[in-house]
């Protein structure tokens, strides 16, 4: 046999002595004690995501599918997230309460999905049924719970994954102004921060090394779950924002909406333990994806298409010309009087014979704007009114009107959902005065409001619940109550065929001072 080389003898004997000492130090560890661990993951944030289409640049199902499918495909642990708000209000969701969205997103399913309060626009029952078909494998919401205090069938409060010995929880928490914002029925929401930050705890003493909440929760809360110091990183959503922070300790990231932006978080952690204690250390670098950059997926882009064919036939009918131009931005139509808001308003007292109807601003979903001269269809009518809401006739008095306006009016500034938009009355508003006291003088039908008397209001049926706060309704006589009544935008459907022309303009109904 051929001897070694000089030079290959010292290499073995250096391999040797390094196996040697190698064995030594893994003899000398106490038993039990964790070695050091490395783990590389990546989160990809999405949340609020209603429209099927997008627009013609960015955003809509099949450019978020060609995203997740991209970044799935680099290998790696790579956990797809959804922050919630999606089975409404898309444009077919008034027709089959969201089924159609849970088929969309189950070719490409998030690995973890929370509820945002749009997933109760249809009741409890058909929130259980959208959940049960979603196949995402965590689905999370740690402050929901059935009537009897049980979990909702199929979800957990948190999970816990290990990747290369480092154990990451995930807690998930859902809107918790959801009774007030949608229609939950009879399940039961405990408070977000409170419950995120309990489980959190949970995890943090069985071991779990990294904490990440998902949550659909408002900038207020965002910015308090942050201070709490409870969690490592923050996936966000409800707001629309497009939001990143990072103050050394925790990480928060919102993706703004409609998949326009998809958020991914790489992160490295590290955890050894040292002298008997955990040590972990994490760094995050943040990538923004633009989704106009990508090629919608085929196959999501195939079943898009299908939806869009099945809306055209039904939608794309022309009911009347717009002689003005209509604006349904949420920030005109969230601060102040909106012709478009007038429309609405309008179809609905037509419809009922109320004395005065009142709409909420944030049920206006459209977020466009509309030129003179421009053809107004069935389709424009349902991009407005997504929700399916159903237009109430309730007696009450002058009184119950006053508290509903100076509700409406309670978040000026803010963007409130609330923000009433009327038909029948003007009034007019001192913003200077605090909050239920700002309404200086209401006029119906031109004479000033009688507090005592008893007038005809049509309202929709989310706040004939309580929605926005218009708790004030709750206990009206119904005179056409939402068993018989009809479908919101088909009253307005009807309203703008039966007049062939959209004139409604800024008229001087609120007058905000």
């Amino acid at each position: 046999m051929q001897l070694l080389s000089h030079r290959v003898r010292h290499a073995f004997a250096r391999a040797a002595a390094a196996l040697v000492v190698a064995g030594l130090v893994a003899a000398a560890l106490p038993a039990g004690l964790a070695r050091a661990a490395e783990a590389k993951l990546t989160f990809l944030l999405v949340n609020d995501i209603y429209k099927i289409d997008g627009d013609k640049k960015r955003g809509g199902f099949s450019r978020l599918a060609a995203i997740a499918r991209a970044e799935k495909a680099k290998g790696g642990t790579v956990v797809y997230v959804h922050g919630g708000d999606t089975i409404s209000p898309s444009l077919m969701s008034g027709f089959d309460r969201g089924a159609h969205i849970v088929e969309i997103l189950n070719i490409v399913p998030p690995d973890v999905f929370v509820p945002g309060n749009h997933e109760f626009d249809f009741g409890p029952q058909v929130f259980r049924e959208r959940m049960a078909a979603l196949k995402s494998p965590h689905k999370l919401a740690a402050n929901l719970r059935e009537p009897n205090g049980e979990p909702v069938a199929g979800f957990k409060d948190s999970s816990v994954i290990e990747v290369d010995g480092v154990k990451i929880g995930i807690v998930g928490v859902t809107a918790d102004d959801s009774p007030n914002k949608s229609s939950p029925g009879d399940l039961k929401f405990t408070d977000l921060i409170r419950t995120a930050t309990a489980e959190a705890r949970k995890l943090k003493s069985g071991g779990v090394d990294f904490v990440v909440l998902v949550a659909h929760a408002n900038r207020v809360q965002d910015f308090a779950l942050i201070q709490s110091g409870a969690f490592d990183l923050i996936l966000s959503g409800d707001d629309h924002d497009l939001a990143l922070m990072f103050d050394g300790r925790t990480a928060m990231v919102e993706s703004k909406e409609e998949g326009e932006y998809v958020t991914a978080v790489d992160l490295t952690i590290n955890a050894e333990d040292r002298g008997g204690r955990r040590t972990v250390t994490w760094w995050p670098n943040f990538r923004i994806m633009d989704s106009a950059t990508v090629a919608p997926d085929p196959e999501t882009e195939a079943r898009v298409e299908t939806y869009r064919k099945e809306l055209s036939r039904e939608l794309d009918v022309e009911i009347a010309k717009l002689a003005v131009p209509l604006d349904s931005r949420s920030t005109t139509v969230r601060t102040g009087e909106a012709a478009i808001g007038n429309l609405i308003a309008d179809g609905m007292r037509w419809a009922t014979g109320a004395d005065i109807a009142i709409t909420n601003g944030g049920g206006i979903r459209g977020n466009k704007q509309y030129v003179a001269g421009a053809p107004f269809s069935r389709r424009d009518v349902l991009v407005e009114l997504p929700f399916g809401n159903r237009t109430l006739l309730l007696a009450d008095t002058g009184d119950t009107i006053l508290a509903a306006l100076e509700n409406g009016l309670s978040q000026l500034g803010e963007t409130g959902g609330r923000f009433p938009q009327i038909s029948g009355a003007t009034v007019e508003v001192d913003k200077s005065k605090p909050v239920g006291s700002r309404v200086v003088s209401v006029k119906i039908g031109g004479e000033p409001l009688d507090p005592k008397k008893t007038y005809k209001i049509a309202i929709n049926d989310f706040m004939g619940r309580g929605g926005d706060n218009y708790r004030m309704f709750i206990k009206s006589k119904p005179l056409l109550g939402e068993r018989d009544s009809k479908l919101m935008a088909n009253d307005v459907m009807a309203y703008v065929k039966e007049r062939g022309t959209v004139d409604q303009t800024v008229q001087g109904r609120i007058v905000i001072k």
